[in-house]
């Protein structure tokens, strides 16, 4: 009897432990900073972020644990569970060693675009990901059974996430589709193809942007017009409103990127898709991995302290709210586990920081590799720099060795060159990358973004505050903590309400999902799990 009793408590625990959630949906707010959802609070519903971190779990600690802090790195290693060095996508595009030439993260020349498109923006796929990604995993898992849907309005932010096996990956083309390639199938959906047709976007244009609440409610934010904004558009000033429909009439629909209403316009095709696709209607569990990509475009056109930008936040949240009412419905409450995280965060305006007597400035990267060359011309008689680009400096080897230089010499001289300037901190060569000790924080970023194959002989890390980016709007892509802390909340199917202000990685979000549905690990992850998760 107490055999028998024995049984049925391990057959009951094993059924319990193989349980998953009907639908997973994981998202990713392009270039969030954490401090957003802390400085925004107060104008935020109780039905949007609220609902996720006053129900679900808040990682207020999470971050990324490499450098460069870019787009589809941030993409890659949420989805793999580890970092460029070993996934391979080191920056959104970048001077390959191994090629000698630019090199972009999901180009694929072999692949034909689906819908309609402008130049080569449908050739993409994921062939350039070395690792395998929860998405991945959980398509074997099932036997490829449970559905994969990637969807963005950037091609990096679909694909990645959707890894190689996905049914489908769409990112918005700027003439007004989303679109797709012939790496997940023939021809679009038809569904797809007629949202397409409708032109739904237009209801978005035709609005115009105006601020979404009383003018009073943006003190959080620097007055409209501030000198730190760039021009959306070519505006002649960026101020409220904007008049989309001129916007589009000089440019193209691809405008309702740079705006709130691109996020909108990706919901509502997500809420098609859940529809059209039967996610999480059978027993087989399914994934949609959605990134809200408008905000890094307001982002880098406007700055963190813009209007604009808590604007879009402020909408974000509706939008949000809206989306996870649609899931409590379709899917059902409970029935659907979510997390969402950023990509990277985002630098203060270096001219903001410099005006509140923080002597910090922003470089132009081009001014550096101009720098670079003429020391090389002066010092060994001819330009030895192929590419200076995302704080990585490509030396010309064949040139090196065609004039007999001494390498170790050479590094050491272009080493002590940047080390002289004013904005580096620290240069590390490939050397120092490659045998790192443990201790060293900064080396180990560095050395976690570096591929043999694919980076520079020196690595430059500036001092923080300075950016190598234009004097209006912000970018990102350092170590430092405003680069790396991201939002990171879990909601939903099996996650407890909590919080934790312990230091986590990004690179954990993927084991943790993997142990929490019952599936392998992605084939690079290190494997480590957020624990409060599992208590």
């Amino acid at each position: 009897m107490k055999k028998y009793f024995f049984g049925i408590i391990v057959l009951s625990q094993l059924a319990f432990a193989q349980k998953r959630p009907k639908l997973v949906v994981g998202i990713v707010v392009d270039q969030m900073r954490m401090e957003y959802l802390y400085r925004f609070q107060n104008d935020f519903s109780e039905t949007g972020f609220k609902r996720i971190m006053n129900n679900g779990f808040t990682f207020h600690n999470a971050h990324y644990n490499y450098m460069p802090t870019y787009t589809a790195p941030g993409h890659a290693s949420i989805y793999t569970g580890t970092t460029p060095s070993v996934h391979g996508i080191v920056s959104n595009e970048w001077f390959s060693r191994t090629k000698g030439k630019e090199k972009y993260c999901t180009e694929d020349s072999s692949v034909t675009a689906l819908g309609e498109v402008a130049g080569t923006e449908g050739l993409m796929s994921p062939k350039n990901l070395l690792a395998t990604t929860i998405t991945d995993e959980l398509r074997m898992g099932t036997n490829f059974k449970g559905k994969v849907i990637g969807m963005s309005i950037k091609d990096r932010g679909a694909i990645l996430p959707a890894g190689h096996f996905a049914n489908w990956a769409f990112w918005f083309s700027k003439t007004g589709s989303f679109i797709s390639s012939n790496y997940y199938g023939e021809k679009l959906p038809d569904w797809v193809t007629e949202f397409n047709a409708k032109k739904g976007y237009m209801n978005y244009i035709n609005q115009g942007w105006n601020l979404m609440k009383p003018l009073a409610t943006y003190n959080e934010s620097d007055p409209d017009d501030s000198p730190y904004e760039g021009k959306l558009y070519g505006v002649e000033k960026p101020v409220f409103p904007y008049d989309l429909k001129a916007m589009v009439a000089k440019n193209d629909p691809g405008v309702l990127r740079a705006v709130p209403f691109g996020n909108d316009y990706l919901a509502d095709f997500a809420k098609l898709a859940i529809a059209k696709e039967q996610l999480g209607k059978d027993e087989n569990t399914d994934f949609l991995a959605v990134s809200f990509s408008s905000t890094d475009y307001v982002g880098h056109i406007l700055g963190p302290r813009s209007m604009e930008l808590q604007d879009t936040y402020l909408r974000l949240d509706k939008t949000l709210s809206d989306f996870l009412a649609y899931l409590d419905v379709t899917v059902g409450k409970d029935q659907y586990m979510v997390f969402i995280t950023a990509d990277h965060a985002c630098s203060e305006n270096a001219a903001f920081m410099h005006d509140h007597k923080y002597n910090v400035t922003n470089l132009d990267y081009k001014a550096i590799e101009a720098s670079l060359k003429k020391f090389s011309t002066d010092t060994f008689g001819a330009d030895l720099v192929l590419n200076y680009s995302n704080f990585n400096v490509y030396l010309d080897m064949a040139k090196i060795k065609e004039k007999q230089l001494d390498y170790p010499s050479v590094v050491s001289q272009f080493k002590s060159f940047l080390l002289e300037q004013e904005h580096v901190k620290t240069v590390y060569t490939q050397e120092e990358v490659e045998h790192f000790c443990a201790g060293d924080y900064y080396k180990e970023m560095v050395a976690r973004g570096y591929d043999v194959h694919e980076n520079g002989q020196l690595v430059v890390l500036d001092k923080p505050g300075y950016i190598e980016y234009g004097k209006t709007g912000t970018s990102h892509g350092t170590p430092y903590a405003y680069d790396t802390h991201a939002p990171l909340l879990f909601y939903g199917w099996g996650i407890r309400k909590g919080e934790s202000h312990e230091k986590r990685f990004i690179t954990q979000i993927a084991p943790t999902v993997c142990q929490k549905i019952n599936i392998t690990f992605p084939n690079g992850s290190e494997c480590e799990v957020l624990p409060e998760l599992f208590r």
